[in-house]
């Protein structure tokens, strides 16, 4: 069966479901890595993608928006001349009690038995004013930095915000 839809699983209600000794058959996340560019350097700006709503996201949505703002900080700043950083991890396991919905489907549907679910994915709850992704940028480089996030958020299934931050003194507020 195909990936549902963000839809199905960005709203959220209850405690999450993360205790992964008790659940057995949780897929991996998609995320490779969680660190990228160079972490040494000086930098002047910190550049944070901030969630406004509650909700989840999946680990296929990070991974997508972590791919699309690495792609357009390196053709536009270059390998080695910033710091990204997925902030949030993917703990709450996603469950689906598989039904084909499909026409002819009613003979070979399980109905209400075994409702509970399988893991199917996993996700990460967030709220109003979480970081979800961190870049540190020098000044030449911050307005490529701005782009790239706007198009890492589009990726995310809740409404996001490019907040920028100087991290020396007496840097103008970008």
């Amino acid at each position: 069966m195909p990936l549902r839809p963000a839809r199905c699983y960005t709203h959220f209600s209850g405690p999450p479901y993360t205790r992964r000794e008790y659940i057995p058959g949780v897929p991996q996340p998609k995320i490779s890595k969680f660190e990228m560019g160079n972490p040494k350097l000086d930098y002047d700006y910190e550049v944070k993608l901030v969630v406004e709503e509650p909700g989840q996201i999946r680990h296929n949505a990070l991974e997508a928006s972590r791919v699309m703002a690495l792609k357009v900080l390196t053709t536009a700043a270059g390998e080695n001349n910033f710091y990204l950083k997925v902030v949030k991890y993917p703990h709450h396991v996603i469950r689906e009690n598989k039904m084909m919905a499909f026409a002819g489907a009613d003979r070979l549907q399980d109905g209400m038995r075994l409702s509970f679910g399988k893991p199917i994915g996993t996700a990460a709850r967030v709220f109003p004013g979480d970081e979800v992704i961190v870049v540190r940028v020098k000044k030449e480089h911050l307005k490529a930095c701005k782009d790239a996030l706007r198009v890492a958020g589009s990726k995310l299934p809740l409404p996001t915000r490019v907040v920028v931050q100087p991290l020396k003194e007496g840097l103008p507020p970008a």
